[in-house]
């Protein structure tokens, strides 16, 4: 059974966190957590201030080469009628630098501060500020009770 399109958005607007599933410029795939904000019809990911390894991020790279993408958003209970899952495939489009006066970064920026409030002590974006967008192509969703 699909999750209906207000779940889904519900979801969307408040469940911490996504799997990124990415190709590498070799075909290899690629799969990690990350953190997303809805704004303005798309979905957005910074690569904000947590540490990381230095240079660029695989991610990045592989969104680069490859911008088609999928997004899974699930939850795993114990009690198997609360099952659900949601996947997004969509066009990914790194912005970096990021422009600074654009209303649309601006509003994703601000959905990501309002989401998490972990950025109240860590940088959204870092040097050099990368922030991702993902233009949703396709949705599909499944749950185990209506």
């Amino acid at each position: 059974m699909q999750l209906s399109e207000d779940a889904i958005a519900e979801r969307l607007e408040s469940w911490p966190v996504a799997r990124l599933a990415s190709s590498a410029e070799d075909g290899r795939p690629h799969q990690v957590p990350i953190v997303f904000a809805r704004s303005g019809g798309r979905l957005w990911s910074p690569v904000d201030g947590k540490p990381k390894r230095r240079g660029e991020l695989v991610r990045v790279r592989n969104l680069r080469a490859h911008p088609e993408i999928s997004l899974l958003l699930d939850d795993y209970s114990s009690d198997w009628t609360q099952l659900w899952w949601i996947r997004i495939d969509a066009t990914a489009e790194v912005l970096q630098p990021v422009p600074s006066n654009d209303p649309e970064v601006s509003a994703a920026i601000a959905a990501l501060e309002a989401k998490y409030p972990q950025y109240a002590s860590v940088p959204v974006l870092r040097a050099p500020p990368t922030l991702i967008a993902f233009e949703p192509s396709r949705i599909v969703s499944w749950t185990a009770s209506s």
